[in-house]
């Protein structure tokens, strides 16, 4: 008997076709969701503005061959680096993301949204660039926000019940395949080009999570969303020059991406049934990511662990001058936290560290803030207590906690925190369910966000400056009609 494979030319996957009519239909009508997203721009940049601190964070920026100038290309903010789209992506993509402190979604599978600005505001001012160089009218901010609004989306989306963590896949495979839906539409593609270049990531390869993870946790994580970002312009490019998509890239049997990466075994090693290998949906794509995305406004910190340095920071008048008299720590926390950044014995680097539950609770216990300093070798070695106290930590589930962290009316990230001493005293009992950056402490969050912007421009531009691009970011209207290429003139050195 032949056995051959079927040639008859499937339609594109549901779930590729979905993404793509959201991406060219979808009207953005959310008040909320625009006013989020204007913050969100904000504070990505910041975040950026601030990375370029860090030599680590620098050492992989500029152009591939050294001291060349894309005529007319795009802009990395914070330097005086002019690049195609694709390098500018991937190092856009890199400093917002290395410092670990801008937005996040929590859901089934974690990563953070505004990583996508990497390939949006790198492609949005080289199309800009382009436009003007001919004498078009170039994309404006409120461009960027739109697309900001749909990536967000179109990640956060296959986020809710999707974990891609528990088949070893890393979170990126998000950023990538929503960056790569909205460059192909930002570039004017059609509804058959973003379906293409959609299909093309999802068969692309994708990161597996090692380098998060100890003992091999490293700084690859903090670039791996730059790297992802870029791919995705990428991708675009290739498809909106006619390269034929994979329509059957999810779907097809033994080859597609359900079969080869989102099915696992059981313990016969037996695979699974076909409905647990596809995605699941919670609701249709709009603009819910957006409006309930989590900002990190305190603490440069893995997000599960936020709210056990508020706590930190709290307990922390309370214990200052009796560190030494410490007996044990009690973290009652959720169950993707013990999942992720749970972590005993030896932290090799800053990645590692930035991703530890009990040495981002021990710092803000003895020093009363956390910043990105002090995960930094120099820090960590002057401090032998942080490692002291860390071992005198007991991390607990609280059911109730992991249970709210999944539900959609609440979305919470609770921890609580209590610390015992020797003579059999102990502090109250702190806890801390939503933190600052949370939907439900919008108000009290967007002041926090704005200085944390203004902050961070102070570390890269001079006074006047800083000034001139506050002023815009707080007029609304002014900022969504300014060109794109007039935004990132602002931003240059």
């Amino acid at each position: 008997m032949t056995i051959a494979e079927r040639t008859d030319r499937p339609d594109y996957d549901a779930e590729i076709q979905r993404i793509a009519d959201y991406v060219i239909n979808y009207q953005v009508t959310s008040e909320q969701a625009w006013e989020t997203a204007r913050h969100c721009l904000a504070d990505t940049i910041g975040c950026g503005i601030l990375a370029l601190r860090f030599p680590e964070c620098t050492k992989h920026l500029g152009p591939l061959v050294a001291n060349t100038q894309v005529p007319n290309g795009a802009r990395v903010p914070g330097t005086s680096y002019c690049l195609d789209p694709v390098k500018a992506a991937w190092d856009i993509g890199c400093i917002v993301r290395w410092l670990d402190f801008n937005d996040t979604w929590l859901a089934a599978e974690w990563g953070h949204p505004s990583d996508n600005l990497g390939a949006i505001l790198a492609l949005a001012d080289f199309i800009s660039q382009q436009r003007v160089a001919r004498g078009d009218k170039p994309l404006t901010i409120k461009d960027v926000l739109e697309g900001m609004i749909k990536a967000h989306e179109i990640q956060g989306n296959l986020a809710l019940e999707n974990s891609f963590n528990r088949v070893g896949l890393d979170h990126v495979v998000l950023v990538k395949v929503a960056s790569t839906a909205v460059a192909t539409w930002l570039w004017g593609g059609n509804r058959e080009q973003v379906m293409a270049a959609v299909s093309q990531a999802w068969v692309d390869g994708q990161s597996l999570r090692t380098y998060r993870h100890a003992p091999n946790a490293g700084s690859r994580k903090s670039w791996a969303a730059g790297d992802a970002t870029s791919r995705a312009v990428r991708l675009a490019d290739i498809s909106l020059r006619g390269e034929m998509g994979i329509p059957g890239a999810l779907s097809a049997p033994q080859w597609g991406f359900y079969d080869v990466l989102f099915s696992k075994t059981n313990k016969d090693q037996q695979i699974k049934p076909e409905s647990e290998q596809k995605f699941s949906f919670q609701r249709e794509y709009g603009s819910y990511v957006m409006e309930n995305i989590l900002f990190k406004l305190s603490f440069p910190a893995e997000f599960h662990a936020q709210t056990a340095c508020e706590a930190a920071v709290t307990l922390h008048p309370q214990v200052k001058d009796k560190l030494d008299q410490i007996e044990r720590i009690e973290i009652t926390t959720h169950e993707s936290a013990i999942r992720i950044i749970s972590k005993q014995g030896e932290l090799a680097n800053p990645a590692d560290r930035d991703h530890c539950l009990q040495y981002m609770t021990a710092v803000p216990l003895i020093f009363g803030e956390l910043t990105a300093d002090h995960y930094e070798d120099e820090f960590h070695q002057a401090n032998p207590l942080i490692d002291t106290l860390r071992e005198k930590m007991v991390v607990s589930e609280d059911k109730r906690y992991s249970e709210e962290y999944h539900q959609p009316d609440k979305r919470s990230i609770a921890n609580a925190v209590q610390v015992f001493f020797n003579d059999g005293s102990a502090t109250d009992k702190v806890e801390v369910e939503y933190p600052i950056g949370h939907r439900r402490r919008r108000e009290e969050g967007f002041k926090v966000l704005e200085q944390k912007f203004e902050n961070n421009l102070r570390t890269r531009f001079a006074r006047q400056r800083v000034e001139q691009i506050m002023r815009l970011y707080r007029d609304p209207q002014q900022l969504v009609n300014t060109p794109v290429n007039q935004f990132m003139d602002l931003l240059v050195t």
